[in-house]
């Protein structure tokens, strides 16, 4: 006969917490804080984000991306400090 254990995992239900972007509504103008969530949401660049993970992006392709980036950015700097100079 099998020894049978009888404790179980006893956890305490956990409140899920809302994480992201909230605005609060005050006297029901729904009008206003959606405004207010929209500027919010293009100020966070949740949309650009959005529309990054869309499709799949190979890893060797966000590499050279971000070359390029690097590139073009030393390129300003160097023009920057010829204009400066």
């Amino acid at each position: 006969m099998k020894y049978k254990k009888k404790f179980q995992n006893k956890r305490k239900p956990r409140e899920r917490q809302m994480t992201g972007l909230s605005v609060p509504v005050f006297n029901n103008n729904v009008d206003i804080a959606l405004r207010k969530l929209k500027k919010k949401i293009k100020n966070s660049d949740m949309m650009l984000e959005l529309k990054k993970r869309a499709f799949y992006e190979k890893p060797s392709r966000i590499k050279r991306e971000k070359k390029n980036l690097a590139i073009l950015r030393n390129k300003w700097a160097v023009e920057k400090e010829k204009e400066n100079n």
